[in-house]
């Protein structure tokens, strides 16, 4: 049982007024499952199910029932499967039929099965995910006692206990903790990427009456709240129990995902469960992803399909006209049968040509394409350049199907913890009463992790006879709202602020050590000796003073006022004498042109009477009813005045590594990065310029001059109702001279929402945006739906021409908004790229997600397409292994729809001399062979070793990637030259032959129709394969073999297939006995065959050499030369100084103040009875 605090709180005085109103209609109540599941709601038809949703989560697509018709159904989605099936279909006719059934059916189904055991694999993967989440243990309130249960088996109104490091499993009220007055120390890096903690606190009633297991059981409170929603900042509702009512808000509400940290146990009231969480109602749905290549065979397909069918129906209609002119001409020879007239034949001919024409579009071609994805996907698996050494963690592709989308992308959008950075704060330089210090192990409670060291520091500190050197780390040690854990010698410090902490621990470890902290005082070790300082006055950060102050009594009785803050705050707060302004200053711009987090730290005696009529101004302000914070602001700024100056900080937040010219090379390949975060914008910007996202040259645009730009924009374009070019305009033109042409532009979440999910009921900020709206309403320029498109384009439209975005304080639902919002208006391909469970939604949204195999869980990666463990691996990843893929598949589909049209080709012109009657001009086995063995082998060595420049070369030489984002190696122009290509080689291969036969007879001569079918096969086989080698840069011995062995493979099977044994054994499917030996041996066909193939390829033959001649330094031309260079290994170093002009405060500002309430008003102590004093503030492990 546990025991009841004596906080002696009274109920009715945190009673409220019901604040949820009558709109709120989600009721739950504390241990009653009956009454929960009395909600329904309508299901489908006239089914209902429970409105209250279990807590199990499933990811996955697929089960045992559904998942052959479901694959199915998504295989066949894709136009070439239903256009193979309908072929399929038309061959089991057999008045139509001049190919086999199986012909095509056993490719299909192969594919099919190829495929679906893929997506097997894959969503067997999400299922294991699944059931290691929904089996998670937990501890539920059954019967007055708690037991072990599973995630999967909560329900909305069970009350849960959770212990230190569990993980939260559904959305609860927190009933009760082990902290004073109920806290919960909380982690919510899977919520918003912030690693450093926050606190939840119970309303003071449930504290009060809710800490044993049968006041627990015995609670029957109700909740009435909000209908669950994805907005992870707000929550409103209030508990009904006992007659009362008490309001609720986001402060004593635990999120699904969060981490119990600093507090031994606590107890939670499910309110949502499962899917109605917050942060699954901010994971996106599974999108089914295709590549801008996958789109554009889609439509290709049907165009080739409209070919196919056109060239049918000409060659049908010929084929009717040509049979009753065959009769009125030789009407003693019957053509037809007697029953049949030509219209009919005309019908039958149609479809035989649409099967003889089928292999247009192969099936073999989407078959290879697979097998070029799947080997694609293991080299990005195999690249040892991308294989973290340290973690034993190597690139992962979950995805086979984009690889060639990474050779494209134009925009990354990425998150900042633990993707850009590590999320290591390390106190690296400081400045102490004008000397520089740049660079510890003898005190014991030293830290081991700590690595700044400078020796004449830590002589200086020893000797203890410098003031203002032991003023400055005692400024460190008590100037802060740190909470602390002791074990024996051991501490560990919790922050609101990762810097905070490093700026304490910097102190510790030079011996002036913070041990322990009570509501009104603070005990430090200095140098071996314990004192104790009584707090009379603590100023916390907010986001406008960027300063926090101490106001202490110290041990000698001396009243000391200790400040730390931004530069800029600090030194105008400085008293006119201060000494060593001037190097401090010097020291900042050094620290600041390192991209250095710097702050100054300061402070004054304060006299004993000052003192009393400061505190009489204090306490009025405090407790005035009007205007209270600006009274308290005036009252701290005149504390805050002529103080001293100690010195100054220089602390390093440790950024990846290879992260600044990971991003200088994107930017170098045309690629924008964004940077997404739920952190603070101070930070943002911080790591902004550290990574070299923001440069010291750029104008960085606020919220005000963004708003600004657009409705002068909007103003000034004569109501362009569409937004279209919108900022092409001359106006636009003009802020580009006045902020330069370097902008970046940043924006929190708050300014996002407006466009994203617009209130209706509050003012937009775009006052003149909203003025030409309703002027354009009114002129009939734009219907009132298309208003928030406008103000959407309108945003993207100069966010994509700005060099930097950062969006800070987003929501993981935010971040897919934003991404959705780029890929909808600019049409651009997007790549986004994180490690937490905030990251999911804008992972799934892009084009391409790529998840952080780092510190902070698998869901990232889970939800990911490819799992990299570091970001500067990015840079491998689309710049070696996607251009590469673009461009071996580009290669590859161009000279498969060459070779395929060159063959089918063939048959529309040998219509001509065979009356048009849908008969095949090759041996049926070289139809089967042509493309499976006869020309795969080349076409397949070219999709998966081609490149133009070696992967060294492609990271010295970013800008080749732009050749992948404008998509100029695949497009229907080169399709129809592909195609054009192909009929070149078809006249040629078929009217070269038949010229050199005509009108020639005799025993010795080689011109039947078999001989005929052998030479044009031969001419067809030759050109295609020499064809290749136009297409081949980078030559491998695969290559070479599989480009010299195709033709022998060629003779050998067609010596084999046309033997008079296998004619002997089955003449009705081998028909040509003998007839490539008998043919090829006569020389004259060999020349007939050269010219043939001549012709055939002297298109790419006058290409390639006019290329080479006219554009000698063109990209390809490049790559030759390049290869027959040594290339010495290259040093990732960037082409400009990694620093900055300006310093930068170390702080990252919240728009919430840090521990500071929590301490004044001792609500982080644990009451001790056995002591007459309060115990330390120490969250117990």
């Amino acid at each position: 049982m546990r025991r009841t605090p004596a906080c002696g709180c009274e109920r009715t005085g945190i009673a409220k007024k019901d604040s949820g109103g009558p709109g709120y209609t989600w009721q739950v109540k504390a241990n009653d499952r009956l009454f929960n599941h009395s909600f329904t709601k309508k299901s489908f038809l006239f089914f209902t199910k429970n409105k209250y949703a279990d807590n199990s989560i499933k990811t996955s697509k697929y089960n045992i029932f559904n998942f052959i018709p479901l694959n199915l159904f998504e295989q066949f989605q894709r136009v070439a499967n239903l256009y193979f099936l309908f072929i399929i279909i038309l061959q089991t006719v057999p008045a139509i039929s001049t190919l086999p059934w199986f012909a095509i059916m056993l490719p299909l189904l192969f594919l099919l099965i190829v495929r679906g055991f893929k997506d097997l694999i894959d969503d067997l993967a999400r299922h294991k995910s699944d059931r290691e989440i929904n089996n998670r243990p937990c501890e539920i309130l059954k019967e007055k006692s708690f037991s072990k249960e599973k995630w999967k088996d909560l329900q909305v109104g069970d009350i849960v206990q959770l212990h230190k490091d569990d993980f939260v499993p559904a959305d609860m009220l927190l009933l009760y903790t082990s902290e004073p007055n109920s806290l919960c120390y909380l982690e919510t890096t899977d919520i918003d990427g912030e690693t450093n903690l926050k606190f939840k606190q119970a309303l003071m009633v449930t504290h009060c009456e809710l800490c044993t297991t049968e006041a627990l059981a015995a609670f029957n409170g109700k909740i009435i709240c909000e209908e669950p929603n994805s907005n992870m900042h707000s929550f409103t509702g209030t508990l009904e129990w006992n007659g009362e009512k008490y309001s609720l808000d986001n402060d004593c509400i635990l999120l699904r995902g969060c981490k119990i940290r600093n507090t031994k146990y606590c107890f939670g009231l499910v309110i949502y469960a499962g899917f109605e969480t917050k942060i699954m109602k901010n994971c996106g749905k599974v999108n089914v992803k295709k590549t801008k290549l996958d789109l554009m065979m889609n439509y290709l397909v049907g165009t080739v399909f409209v070919i196919l069918i056109v060239c049918a129906l000409s060659l049908a209609i010929a084929s009717g006209f040509w049979a009753t002119w065959f009769q009125e001409k030789h009407s003693y020879i019957p053509h037809l049968p007697s029953n049949v007239t030509s219209a009919y034949s005309a019908f039958l001919v149609f479809w035989g040509y649409t099967i003889l024409m089928s292999n247009i579009v192969p099936l073999s071609m989407y078959i290879t394409l697979e097998f070029i994805h799947l080997v694609h996907s293991m080299f990005i698996d195999w690249d040892v350049d991308m294989y973290f050494g340290r973690n034993n963690t190597p690139a992962k592709a979950r995805s086979t199907s984009l690889n060639d989308l990474l050779g494209q992308v134009e925009y990354v959008f990425s998150d900042k913890t633990g993707t850009l950075t590590e999320n290591i704060m390390t106190f690296k330089k400081c400045c102490i009463n004008g000397n520089i210090y740049v660079s510890f192990r003898w005190n014991k409670y030293a830290d081991t992790k700590f690595s700044f060291y400078d020796q004449s520091l830590i002589d200086t500190v020893c000797q203890n006879k410098d003031d203002t050197l032991k003023e400055f780390f005692r400024l460190l040690s008590i100037c802060h709202t740190v909470m602390v854990e002791k074990n024996g010698d051991d501490l560990l410090y919790k922050a609101a602020s990762p810097d905070e902490e490093a700026l304490v621990t910097a102190a510790r470890n030079f011996g002036y050590v913070f041990l322990s902290r009570t509501q009104d005082t603070i005990t430090t070790n200095e140098l071996g000796v314990e004192r104790t300082y009584h707090i009379l006055a603590l100023f916390d950060f907010n986001s406008v003073r960027k300063r926090m102050s101490v106001l202490v009594k110290d041990p000698d009785g001396k009243i000391k006022l200790y400040t730390k803050g931004a530069d800029d705050v600090i030194l105008k707060r400085l008293h006119s004498g201060c000494k060593n302004m001037d190097i401090t200053e010097k020291a900042l711009e050094m620290f600041g042109e390192e991209t250095l987090r710097t702050l100054c730290v300061a402070c004054k005696e304060v006299d004993a009477s000052v003192y009393e009529e400061w505190s009489t101004k204090h306490h009025q302000a405090s407790v005035s009813l009007q205007n209270r914070s600006q009274l308290m602001e005036m009252v701290y700024d005149e504390m805050e005045s002529n103080l001293q100056l100690l010195g100054a900080t220089a602390i390093e937040d440790k950024l990846q590594d290879g992260v600044p010219e990971t991003i200088q090379l994107l930017k170098n390949a045309n690629i924008k990065v964004w940077m997404l975060t739920g952190d603070k914008q101070e930070t943002a910007i911080n790591i902004g310029f550290s990574c070299q996202l923001l440069s010291d040259d750029m104008n960085i645009l606020d919220e005000k001059q963004i708003c600004d730009i657009l409705d002068d924009c909007w103003e000034n374009n004569n109501l362009s109702g569409s937004g279209q070019n919108l900022l092409d305009s001359n106006i636009f033109r003009k802020h580009r001279e006045q902020f330069g042409h370097k902008i970046a532009l940043v924006v929190n979440g708050s300014f996002l929402a407006q466009i994203l999910t617009p209130d209706k009921s509050k003012k937009c900020k775009w006052q003149l945006f909203q003025k030409v709206v309703e002027l354009c309403r009114r002129k009939k320029v734009i219907p009132s739906d298309q208003e928030e498109k406008m103000k959407e384009y309108s945003f993207v439209d100069l966010a994509s021409q700005c060099q930097a975005v950062i969006c800070c304080r987003v929501t993981p639902k935010q971040k897919a908004m934003v991404v959705h919002l780029v890929k909808k208006y600019k049409k651009a391909i997007t790549l986004a790229i994180g490690d937490g469970a905030n990251d999911v939604n804008m992972i799934k949204s892009a084009h391409i997600g790529v998840g952080i195999s780092g510190l902070e869980g698998t869901q990232a990666v889970q939800s990911s397409d490819y799992a990299l463990a570091q970001f500067s691996y990015l840079q491998r990843l689309l710049l070696v292994h996607g251009r590469w893929s673009y461009l071996r598949i580009a290669k590859f589909l161009r000279y498969f729809f060459y070779k395929t049209s060159a063959s089918v080709f063939c048959h529309v012109l040998y219509a001509y001399f065979n009356g048009y009657t849908a008969l095949t001009v090759f041996d049926s086995w070289f139809i089967a062979f042509y493309s499976v063995l006869f020309t795969a082998f080349p076409a397949l060595s070219l999709g998966l070793f081609e490149q133009d420049v070696g992967d060294r070369m492609s990271l010295q030489l970013p800008e080749l990637y732009r050749i992948g984002q404008d998509g100029s190696l695949f497009t229907f122009r080169m399709f129809i030259w592909s195609f054009m290509k192909g009929i070149i080689t078809s006249l040629a291969s078929v009217f070269i032959p038949y010229g050199a036969c005509s009108d020639t007879v005799g025993p010795g001569d080689t011109c039947d129709y078999q001989s005929f079918a052998v030479t044009t096969a031969t001419a067809v086989m030759l050109s295609v394969t020499l064809e290749i080698t136009f297409e081949i840069s980078y030559w491998t011995l695969l290559s070479g073999i599989a480009t010299i062995g195709s033709p022998a493979v060629y003779f050998f099977l067609s010596l084999v297939t046309q033997s008079f044994p296998l004619f002997k054994f089955l003449p009705t499917v081998f028909q040509f006995p003998d007839v490539i030996r008998n043919t090829l041996k006569h020389g004259y066909i060999w020349l007939v065959i050269l010219l043939a193939v001549g012709i055939s390829i002297l298109p790419s033959l006058i290409i390639s050499s006019a290329t080479k001649i006219m554009y000698p330094n063109q990209t390809h031309g490049q790559s030759y030369g390049a290869r027959s260079q040594s290339i010495k290994t290259i040093a990732m170093t960037t082409p400009f100084k990694r620093g900055s002009l300006h310093r930068r405060s170390s702080y990252a500002f919240s728009h919430k103040e840090g521990y500071a309430n929590i301490i004044t008003k001792g609500l982080h102590e644990r009451g001790n009875s056995d002591q007459g004093t309060q115990e330390v503030a120490i969250p117990q492990e």
